[in-house]
């Protein structure tokens, strides 16, 4: 997002994008939630994030949409800027979210520089996760290169992360944003949880180009499907650009 409403990221109206989501968003069937994983902003300005809160307050007036939304802070974001600003009643800075078979725990990656990073309070938040319960991992930095231009920003402690996220048994995926397109990586001899990389409501990366470029395709969204058991599925969607 940036300070204006017809703000634009390599020819592409952002503001415009994220209302064609939202309301895309708004006729789907017992949502439960939308969990944004980061990179609110892309100019760093104050009005980005009011225009962000005011695009989602559109939606549930004029779209009828009518679950919570919970966020992430992405390697563009200020934590600060994101809790002052973010203050509609359906936006919630909840990191943990309970359901009856299942629990979501949204964490922190965001460091100092582009890169993520995550700290030991939250490893140990996600090694805390109740083991009466499946859970869902939701970070904004991808914890596995996906080999294009953006894993020189990747998490810069994924050994870390992957040794307590591997002993976690009951974490059955782990999603997370940063790389502007939707990628699915099944879990492997070293990787023994499914990552899934959500797509973004701005532009989606060219992972042929050596620096950020768009690709033709427009905003997206992934759906999540839990069910009563250890099993869910997820689903791509994309709007006309």
């Amino acid at each position: 997002m940036f300070a204006q409403t017809d703000g634009e990221h390599h020819g592409v109206l952002v503001y415009q994008n994220l209302l064609n989501v939202l309301n895309a968003l708004s006729v789907i069937d017992d949502l439960n939630c939308i969990v944004f994983t980061g990179d609110l902003t892309q100019d760093h300005s104050i009005e980005s994030y009011q225009l962000f809160q005011q695009a989602f307050s559109y939606a549930i007036d004029n779209f009828d949409l009518e679950c919570d939304l919970y966020w992430l802070a992405g390697n563009h974001d200020e934590l600060e800027l994101l809790q002052l600003h973010l203050t509609h009643d359906r936006i919630s800075a909840a990191k943990n979210l309970e359901l009856e078979h299942w629990q979501l725990i949204l964490v922190n990656s965001k460091s100092d520089t582009p890169a993520g990073f995550v700290n030991n309070q939250e490893l140990s938040r996600i090694e805390g996760l109740s083991q009466n319960k499946n859970s869902l991992v939701f970070m904004h930095h991808h914890p596995i290169d996906v080999n294009y231009f953006i894993d020189k920003h990747g998490l810069l402690n994924k050994t870390e992360f992957w040794q307590v996220a591997n002993q976690c048994k009951n974490i059955k995926g782990i999603f997370h944003g940063h790389i502007h397109q939707g990628l699915t990586i099944d879990k492997s001899s070293e990787y023994s949880i499914p990552v899934h990389a959500c797509p973004a409501t701005s532009i989606q990366f060219d992972p042929n180009s050596t620096t950020v470029s768009a690709l033709r395709q427009g905003p997206g969204y992934r759906l999540i499907n839990l069910f009563n058991n250890d099993k869910y599925t997820t689903e791509l969607f994309y709007l006309d650009k």
